[in-house]
């Protein structure tokens, strides 16, 4: 059965719902894996991503059933292309307000950089997979001199893809970053190896780059 969350939720990623996986935002759509309880709490999935958390079981009165079934919504490239200076201007938007960098979070203010990134295109229509390096395999590749503003940056601590950042045009970007090598939140770097320390820490992570050409549709 399909519901629809009638407030923000904290997912967590293990029955003890002591580490937050991701939230999900208000009106977005849920399935129940299996009603049976582990440690007080259930498994769901995310229908617009297929992603799976766990959900306490004192939130499920948080949930409705959904009065329709849900259908993705097909976007195409020359779409995207038009909302692009939405989507930045959402980010902007994020950064102006008070936020920190909130690992598993995808509602405002605090996000984690995928989820800001989710967040931003969802709010247009336009469905992102979860986490960086799923983004990263969802999105078409292109080369740093084909880069767009609104294109992808990937960004890679080891060999996995980690980090994503959102291509503003001119030579930079807009993220949210950790305390480790960021600032802790929302902000503009350079994508240049002369960038600030901030900018340079992740200039030598850098993976590669991606471009948005649908909207994502989980076949589960």
């Amino acid at each position: 059965m399909l519901y629809i969350c009638r407030r923000h939720l904290n997912l967590y990623d293990s029955p003890q719902c002591d580490e937050l996986a991701t939230q999900a935002a208000m009106g977005r759509h849920l399935q129940i894996i299996s009603p049976q309880e582990t440690q007080g709490a259930v498994e769901v999935r995310l229908v617009e991503d297929g992603y799976r958390a766990w959900l306490p079981s004192s939130q499920l009165e948080e949930l409705v059933p959904s009065p329709t079934v849900y259908r993705p919504s097909v976007v195409s490239r020359g779409a995207i292309e038009d909302k692009i200076p939405q989507i930045i201007a959402f980010m902007k938007a994020a950064m102006a307000v008070p936020n920190y960098y909130l690992w598993g979070g995808t509602v405002a203010p605090n996000y984690d950089c995928s989820g800001l990134m989710q967040a931003a295109f969802s709010a247009f229509g336009i469905w992102l997979p979860r986490d960086s390096y799923q983004q990263a395999d969802f999105t078409q590749r292109i080369t740093e001199n084909e880069l767009l503003a609104g294109d992808l940056i990937f960004f890679a601590a080891k060999k996995r893809v980690s980090h994503v950042a959102l291509y503003l045009g001119g030579g930079e970007y807009i993220h949210s970053s950790g305390k480790d090598v960021g600032r802790n939140g929302i902000g503009i770097d350079r994508l240049s190896p002369d960038s600030s320390e901030i900018g340079q820490n992740y200039y030598r992570q850098l993976w590669g780059f991606g471009r948005v050409m649908a909207s994502y549709f989980c076949f589960e």
